[in-house]
C-alpha cells in the first residue's frame, strides 16, 4: 500500500471546509479497520473507512517539541467491527493506529497527517450506548526509556532476538490442548517446563488470533498471564521460553557466549551473605 501525499495547502485553506477526520489500525496479526468522522463510507489508499462520526480523539497539538506526543481516543463499538468482546480479550492490544484529515470529496488525492502510535491502556464502558477509551501512545514515547543498560544477573537480552541469537525455528511447536482450564493449559508432546516465560499464540476456534504468555509451569500445566477458555483439541502455536538465568543459557541453550548479563558481579546483597 503506497502513503498518499500530503494535502495541497489551499485545500486546508479554504473557508468552507471538505475535511473529514479518519482512522486507521492495524492489529499485531495484520487486520485492518478504517474508521472516518464523514457520514459515509471513504475508500482510503485501498482499505474502506466505515462511517462512525462519534470517534474522536482529545486535543491534537502538532509541533517541534521532544516531549512525548500520548493522547486518548474515543469511540462507539461496532457489532461488527470493534467489539468489546475483542477489545477485552486483547486481539487489539499493540495495534498500530494512524489518524489523519482527508477532503471527502476526493479521499485518494491525499492526507493531512496528525498523529500516530499504538493502542495502550483500554477501558470499556458498559449499558446499551458503550464505547470505548484508549491510550494513543505516539512514537515519542521512546524518548522516556532509559538508553544506559543497567548491570543485572540476569540476561537483558530477549530469546531469539539479534543478541540472544537463539534459532527459534527449532524450539517451537503447533501443538493442540489436551486439558484446559480458565488460567492454565496442558499441551500434547512438549515438555512444559521449557516453554515458561515463552508464548502461546491460538490458531483455531474462536480465541484464535490471541496470545498469552506462559508465566509458570505447574505439574504439567502451563500457567497462562491472562485468563483464555480454549476447547480440547484446539490448535496452538507454542514457542519455548527463558528464564534469563546464566545457568539455563550456558546448559540448556549452549549460548553462554551470547549471555547479556553480569552473573559474577557482586549485587547489593554481597554483606549479608553468610556462610551456611
Amino acid at each position: 500500500m503506497t502513503a498518499l501525499p500530503t494535502l495541497p495547502p489551499a485545500v486546508l485553506a479554504e473557508e468552507l471546509t471538505h475535511l473529514a477526520l479518519c482512522w486507521r489500525l492495524v492489529r499485531r496479526d495484520g487486520a485492518a479497520l478504517g474508521f472516518t468522522s464523514h457520514d459515509r463510507p471513504l475508500l482510503v489508499n485501498g482499505l474502506r473507512h466505515e462511517s462512525r462520526p462519534g470517534m474522536s480523539p482529545s486535543a491534537v497539538v502538532l509541533g517541534d517539541g521532544v516531549t512525548v506526543d500520548d493522547m486518548e481516543v474515543a469511540g462507539a463499538l461496532s457489532a461488527g467491527a470493534l467489539t468489546a468482546t475483542d477489545l477485552l480479550a486483547g486481539r487489539w492490544d499493540g495495534a498500530r493506529l494512524d489518524l489523519f484529515l482527508v477532503d471527502w470529496r476526493n479521499p485518494g488525492t491525499g492526507r493531512q497527517w496528525l498523529a500516530e502510535g499504538t493502542l495502550g491502556d483500554v477501558a470499556v464502558g458498559t449499558g446499551a450506548d458503550a464505547g470505548f477509551m484508549a491510550e494513543l501512545i505516539g512514537p515519542g514515547a521512546a524518548l522516556a526509556a532509559s538508553v544506559v543498560e543497567i548491570c543485572s544477573p540476569e540476561c537483558r537480552a530477549e530469546l531469539g532476538d539479534a543478541r540472544c541469537r537463539v534459532d527459534l525455528r527449532r524450539r517451537e511447536r503447533l501443538t493442540s490442548v489436551t486439558a484446559a482450564l480458565p488460567d492454565r493449559v496442558q499441551l500434547a508432546g512438549i515438555i512444559a517446563a521449557d516453554h515458561v516465560q515463552g508464548e502461546l499464540a491460538v490458531l483455531s476456534g474462536p480465541q484464535a488470533g490471541l496470545i498469552r504468555r506462559i508465566l509458570a509451569e505447574d505439574t504439567g500445566w502451563l500457567l497462562l498471564d491472562e485468563p483464555l477458555a480454549l476447547a480440547v483439541g484446539t490448535r496452538v502455536h507454542v514457542g519455548e521460553g527463558c528464564d534469563k538465568r546464566f545457568a539455563t543459557c550456558r546448559d540448556r541453550f549452549g549460548n553462554a557466549r551470547n549471555f547479556r548479563g553480569e552473573p559474577h558481579v557482586p549485587g547489593a546483597d554481597l554483606l549479608t551473605r553468610y556462610a551456611v
